[in-house]
C-alpha cells in the first residue's frame, strides 16, 4: 500500500492507514478531500508508469481512495492474455481482489486514456465516483487506434441510475505521447 504525505495545502495523511482506515483530524470531522490539479497529476504520473509495462499498449490505470490519498490497486493493459483485461478493467479486478473495506463513492480512477464504452461501464457498475483521463478517445482514434466512437461522457449520460465525474486531459501531451509512440511502432 502506498500513502502520499501532503495532498494538498490543505490536508495531510500519514502513511500506511490500510484500507478501510479513517486518517486523524484535528477539529474537523467528515471533512472529504477533493484532489487539486497537482494530486491528479502525481497519481497520473503512476498511472503513465505502469503504461509503461506494455509500451505497445501504453493503457495503465490506478485507482485511489481520495479521502486517504492512498493507492489502492493498479493495472495495465492484459489484452495479451484475455481480450477484455483493459486497464481499467485490470485494475478494478485487483480493487476487487483486495476484499471490501473502502468506501466506493470515494475512489477516483486514474487512466492514460479516456475510457473506452466497457470501461466506462464496467467503472459504473463498480461505483468509481470520479475517473481522471489524460488522452481523450478523439485522439487515439486521430492516431489510428481502434476505439469504439462513443465517449465515456455519453456512457454515463445514458446510465442515469449513476453518477459518475469525468476529469479529461490531465498530463494530456505526456500521455498522448505514449500512444503516439507505440502507434509508431506498430506501423
Amino acid at each position: 500500500m502506498f500513502a502520499r504525505g501532503e495532498l494538498s495545502s490543505k490536508w495531510t495523511v500519514c502513511a500506511n492507514f490500510g484500507v478501510g482506515k479513517r486518517a486523524p483530524t484535528v477539529g474537523i470531522l467528515e471533512e472529504v478531500w477533493l484532489p487539486s490539479m497537482n494530486d491528479h497529476e502525481y497519481y497520473m504520473r503512476r498511472a503513465i508508469e505502469l503504461a509503461t509495462q506494455v509500451p505497445e499498449l501504453p493503457f495503465g490505470a490506478v485507482i485511489v481512495d481520495g479521502n486517504l490519498g492512498v493507492i489502492l490497486a493498479e493495472g495495465w493493459n492484459q489484452t495479451s492474455l484475455n481480450p477484455i483485461l483493459h486497464g481499467e478493467i485490470d485494475a478494478i479486478h485487483r480493487l476487487v481482489a483486495r476484499g471490501s473495506g473502502f468506501a466506493r463513492q470515494n475512489l477516483i480512477l486514474y487512466t492514460t486514456a479516456e475510457p473506452c464504452p466497457m470501461c466506462q461501464g464496467a467503472i459504473l457498475w463498480s461505483g468509481i465516483a470520479t475517473v481522471v483521463f489524460g488522452t481523450s478517445i478523439p485522439t487515439l482514434q486521430r492516431l489510428g487506434w481502434r476505439q469504439i466512437d462513443i465517449r465515456a461522457e455519453e456512457v454515463i449520460r445514458r446510465s442515469p441510475a449513476w453518477t459518475c465525474t469525468l476529469v479529461g486531459g490531465v498530463l494530456e501531451r505526456e500521455c498522448d505521447a505514449l500512444f503516439e509512440q507505440a502507434a509508431a511502432w506498430r506501423s
